[in-house]
Formats: C-alpha cells, structure tokens, sequence
C-alpha cells in the first residue's frame, strides 16, 4: 500500500515555495577583517560575519559555499507574538510585511500570524539546504508555537527520512510557578540531514561522573572496573549450575526461575582469568568484572539534554553581560555556549563550515572560537543578522572573545565582516556598471559549473577548465566585446568544448562547429541565479 505524507498547506505557500529562484544575487562587500585583536582593511578571514537581510545573504554565499556546509545551526523568531524585542517575534516588522505584499499580493492582508512565519522561513529553508553538503547536518531550535509546522515543513524540504531526532533541551535551571497552565521548561532542537545515510555522528566524551563508578578495590593490574550481575532473569538449562567461589569455598546456585548469563565452560574460564569478583572478603554473590579500558570511549548522545550539562538561558543572558560589560535585556532566551558546543562537537570535525543565519548575539561563533581552543581544531563560521547591533552586539562580542573578557583568556581566531553589496544582474538582467570584474568573474564561474571560484583570469578573459571544458569571459565594462578570429589567437588552453563570453560574436558557424564553441551574448544569455 502507498503511503502518503501529509501536507502542509497555508495562504502564501504557491507564492514563496521557489521565490528563492527569484531572489536577486547580490555580491558581499568587505568592511574590514579583525585578526588577533587587529582591525585592518587588508586581509581576509575564512570566518564571515555578515550584515543583511538573511534571505539575500544566504543566495550570495551560494557561490562559495553550495554543498559546502558541514553544520547549520539556527535560532529563528518562535512566533509568540511578543513585541518587546528589538528581534522582533510576531514577524510583524514593517520591512517583513513589505516583502509579503511585493512576494505574495493581495493575498499577504489576509495572512495569519502563522502564514507569514512560514512565508518567512519556506525560501530560507530551501537557500540553507543548497548550502548543506551531503554528509551535513542542521539543528534547529523552536518552541510550542510553531514547532507542528515547522517538522511538516522540513520533512517537505529535506525529506522525512532525513530526520535524525528531536532534541529536548532543559532551556531553565528554576521552575516557574506564575504560568496560566502549565510552566514552560524546555525548547525543541530539530535534526535533519540532507542525506541520512551519508551523515555520521561523533560520540561525545565520556564525563567524569560516567566514569566515577570504575574503581579497583583490587588493585587488578587491568586498572578501574565496575561489577554487573552474572544472573538472567529466565530459566536456561545449560546455565543452570553451582559457582565456588575460589577464596572461601562458598558455593551460589541459581534461584529458582533464574540461571547464569555464561554457561559452565566460559564461567570457569571468566573467574580462571579473574573477571568475576566475590567481593573482598570472598563470601559475597559473583558479579562479573567490566574493566574502564574495555569501554566505548564515548557516548551516544541522547536526546534529552539538561541544563546542567548544557546550560541555560540564564547563564547565557550572564555570559552576554559579563562580555560586553552590560545587560542586553532584547535577547530574552539567548542559547548558552555549552549548548551550541553540543552540536558542534556531535556534528563537525576540526576542519568544518558552520553557518548560523539567525546569529543574533553571536553566541554560535563564540561556541566555535572555544571548540577550536580546546581541540586545536580550525572550524570557520559564518554568522548573518541583519538586525542595526550585527555591528555593535555580534561582531564585537566575537571581538572580546578572541581577545579575551573579564578573567577569561582569549580564544584567538579572526573574522571578515561583510555588507550586501551590489546585484550583478539589475531587473532587465543587465550587469551593474560598479561591480568588479573579478566578482562577475566569480559569478559566470559558479553560474556555469557550481563551483567556488578560486582562479584568477588572464587578460584574454579564460576563467579555467572545469570538466574538459573553457570558460571564457570577454568583457570591457566600457568597451563592446567581439569574439573573431584575432581573439581566439588568445586561446591556447586546449579543451574538448569552449563556452565564451562577449558582446558580439563574428566566428563563423563552421569555425564554431570545428572548435567546439558555445557563443553566449553579455548580458542576454548571462544564467539568473
């Protein structure tokens, strides 16, 4: 029988499920680079903090980063319909409604609270799966209010068998007592892959208190261990036996309705090799020994994670003020750096991307920076808010962090910050007169071949050779480009076909045909991201 998935539907949806199409590619501007406590305009970090709107951010990055991300974790507005915040919550921020009357229509004025929240989230969603690589993973943390639409969502984007779990996150350390109903102590954190069976967990480290319970109260030269009952609960014949034990000669025999877990043979063999311990005397029950070296080293994560072992929002709100030396009161529950190092160190290796679009106070690159100091690693983040304070909040909390706040010593690391900065193709898909030629450069190589950029063009325009074939860019942003027969004396790469670049082209069609020419006219044929 065919099983078949439910669907979410709401008013907006056959508006926004491929506006990220449509969304204009804009090139990201470089303010300024920060490396170890030195702002300069010269140089470039991996790690990019960016300044815009996230849904035009997230297209820009495409060229970079498709397919690159190993991690993705976001922190978007919970819809709860407080509008105390500076972040605003209910979606109802002036240039939000601006957008759902221009994508929407008509329609947008008849919008719930829900409809908009997911007009919002749908093209970003869809922008941050192209961005994921095949082995990545993305967390997303939501609440009551929208967490029902926000799994039917995912499931339609990323695929229902793509979801990893659900985590549960202690997110108070004190019980409230002045709630209508019930008193709210715990956010949800979606896990979804972009393709499960390629996506591998890391086990997290075992703790102290897991391994409290190893001792050696006999000095075994083994080290510490730990006992567990020999017994079965259930009757087996060939387990049936009496046990002596070799210090006093006490014998055991199962109870009635019980049996040993070894048969004969191999429990003679465990307490030759003394793996089973009668207790220092040698009088008490056998228990067989578990030895601390002989344990998986680490721990599945589980899917309910405690304050204590992954803070709370109150320690984060401290954190926040103790950083920037003041109260930041509009991040009402702000996410804990040990909560965010869970996900990394679940989810990445020392060499991964992870990109947060909800930044907000920064706390995912404050997580990074910490993780790279304690393991050595050399993760990069890339962190996008366009509220006014990405300046003032976000960046320069990253700032003291690899500096150094207060008592705590700094991680060291750098970052760029970015603006949005022009659209390559204007309306009537013409190229901006003000861009570089080396950022069209980047965009013709990603519109042909979905792949960063990271040559360098010669005079003639040859961006490079991807899959035997030559991308050449014939361009003079003042000058009309012609593709003729003097030009092609600049071609001395060979390849097995040539897509090319100008304003006009003279060649012949039989020269084209022998040489393998694709001829595309600046700016007619020029692909629309």
């Amino acid at each position: 029988m065919l099983l078949v998935m439910p669907t979410l539907h709401w008013i907006g949806k056959e508006k926004v499920i491929n506006h990220h199409l449509d969304i204009p590619y804009h090139t990201l501007n470089k303010e300024y680079t920060y490396d170890s406590g030195v702002q300069q305009t010269e140089g470039i970090s991996e790690s990019k903090i960016i300044h815009a709107d996230n849904l035009l951010a997230l297209k820009s990055l495409l060229p970079e980063y498709e397919g690159r991300i190993k991690c993705i974790y976001i922190d978007p507005p919970y819809n709860t319909g407080n509008e105390s915040w500076v972040y605003n919550d209910n979606v109802s921020d002036p240039r939000f409604k601006k957008w759902l009357g221009k994508v929407v229509g008509k329609e947008a004025e008849d919008l719930t609270r829900h409809d908009k929240w997911l007009c919002m989230m749908y093209p970003r969603l869809k922008l941050l799966h192209k961005l994921l690589s095949d082995d990545g993973v993305i967390f997303i943390s939501i609440d009551d209010n929208e967490q029902a639409s926000l799994k039917m969502m995912m499931d339609e984007i990323f695929g229902a068998s793509n979801m990893i779990t659900s985590v549960i996150w202690q997110r108070t350390f004190a019980t409230k007592n002045d709630a209508k109903h019930f008193s709210s102590e715990h956010e949800y954190i979606f896990v979804f892959t972009k393709k499960t069976d390629l996506f591998r967990i890391n086990l997290l480290q075992r703790a102290e208190k897991q391994n409290a319970r190893y001792r050696n109260v006999e000095n075994d030269p083994r080290g510490p261990w730990t006992s567990t009952d020999l017994l079965r609960m259930e009757h087996r014949e060939n387990s049936i036996y009496s046990i002596i034990s070799p210090i006093t000669g006490k014998e055991w025999i199962p109870q009635p309705g019980t049996s040993w877990r070894h048969p004969e043979n191999e429990m003679i063999e465990l307490i030759k090799n003394n793996e089973v311990t009668f207790g220092k005397d040698g009088n008490s029950k056998p228990r067989r020994k578990r030895f601390l070296k002989d344990v998986k080293q680490g721990i599945i994560p589980q899917t309910i994670w405690k304050h204590e072992d992954v803070g709370h929002t109150q320690d984060a709100k401290q954190t926040l003020k103790k950083i920037l030396d003041a109260s930041i009161d509009f991040f009402a529950t702000p996410k804990p750096v040990k909560l965010i190092e869970q996900i990394l160190k679940i989810s990445t290796s020392k060499n991964s991307i992870i990109l947060d679009s909800f930044a907000g106070s920064g706390t995912t690159a404050h997580s990074v920076l910490s993780l790279n100091k304690q393991d050595g690693g050399n993760r990069k983040f890339i962190l996008i808010e366009m509220e006014d304070y990405a300046e003032s909040i976000t960046a320069e909390r990253v700032k003291r962090v690899i500096n150094g706040y207060g008592e705590t010593e700094g991680t060291g690391g750098s970052f760029s910050f970015y603006t949005l900065g022009e659209r390559v193709l204007d309306d009537e898909q013409n190229l901006s007169p003000n861009l570089s030629v080396e950022k069209i450069h980047s965009y013709i190589w990603y519109s042909e071949t979905h792949q960063p950029y990271t040559q360098q063009a010669n005079a003639a325009g040859y961006l490079g050779k991807y899959s035997n074939t030559g991308y050449y860019f014939y361009y003079q942003p003042n000058q009309v480009t012609t593709l003729d027969d003097a030009y092609l004396m600049n071609v001395t790469e060979l390849c097995e076909q040539y897509v090319m670049y100008a304003d006009v082209c003279l060649l012949s069609e039989r020269t084209m045909l022998q040489l393998n020419i694709i001829f595309k006219k600046i700016p007619r044929d020029i692909s629309k991201l």
